[in-house]
């Protein structure tokens, strides 16, 4: 089984994407933190190293050659990251969504009161209106070279089997929502398989 789960920024997909792997024992390939360290290694933050991505195809590549190569050679494990779903097409596609404000909050929650702004490497501003303003930006962003570099819409509903938004959801409930679906997803799948013939 495997699981691609994609979303907003501060929809909780890591923290789901966490729960998921430690109860269903499934490996968790988080793509947003190994771009993350490319891009603090390059002495950028995220959204700078999205901007170089407009231009510049290898940012994005490297993880997404990545996705490919997991969805052929493994197995049993979810891969989280926003091209996940298009690049693994075999999986069980989820996607979490959340109100612009709420994923603010959220990340600006993280950045100041958890001490999280080394490890997400990324912008912070002061108020929240500030910080929409920023998801906005790496939004249209992450778009605008998913459309150029793939032809694809990271936001259309079609892509995924699950569209979930958290924005009035505690961690745990958005844990039961997507392990029901993934429970009845994978008994849907078994009923469908081809009855072996009876032996003559």
């Amino acid at each position: 089984m495997i699981l691609t789960i994609s979303g907003n920024p501060g929809s909780g997909k890591t923290t789901v994407a966490k729960l998921l792997s430690e109860r269903l024992k499934l490996k968790h390939y988080y793509m947003g933190g190994i771009r993350r360290q490319i891009a603090k290694d390059r002495g950028m933050t995220i959204e700078e190293f999205n901007k170089l991505g407009e231009t510049d195809p290898s940012t994005d590549k490297i993880v997404d050659d990545y996705l490919v190569k997991l969805g052929k050679t493994e197995d049993n494990f979810i891969a989280e990251g926003r091209t996940a779903a298009h690049f693994i097409p075999d999986s069980i596609k989820i996607f979490v969504d959340v109100d612009l404000r709420v994923g603010a909050e959220r990340i600006l929650k993280d950045l100041t009161e958890k001490g999280q702004k080394s490890v997400r490497n990324e912008t912070s501003a002061v108020t929240v209106e500030g910080q929409m303003k920023l998801l906005k930006e790496r939004n249209a962003s992450d778009a605008e070279r998913y459309k150029k570099y793939y032809g694809i819409d990271i936001a259309d509903k079609k892509m995924y089997d699950l569209w979930l938004d958290t924005s009035d959801m505690s961690p745990e409930q958005v844990y039961e929502k997507i392990a029901s679906f993934v429970r009845s997803y994978r008994v849907s799948k078994d009923n469908q398989k081809p009855k072996s013939k009876p032996k003559v």
